[in-house]
């Protein structure tokens, strides 16, 4: 699967979950019950992605979604 699909999956996830915050495991096996051939690496490469796009905050623990990120769902009306 393409990084950018992987990048979308995850940033969602991440979205529709908030204010909820996952390690980036949980996040990975959530992905995985949606996407059978998810793996781990990808999640966690699309982590890196996002939070050096500015678009995920990542605590070596928790994920969340960045105040741009937050900003940008309110605007186009929310994630499905």
């Amino acid at each position: 699967m393409r990084t950018r699909s992987w990048n979308g999956r995850v940033l969602t996830q991440v979205l529709v979950l908030h204010p909820a915050q996952l390690t980036i495991l949980e996040l990975a096996l959530r992905v995985e019950a949606d996407r059978q051939e998810a793996g781990q690496d990808a999640v966690e490469r699309a982590v890196r992605e996002l939070s050096r796009d500015g678009l995920l905050s990542c605590d070596c623990r928790r994920l969340a979604p960045s105040r741009a990120a937050i900003r940008f769902e309110e605007l186009v009306g929310g994630v499905s």
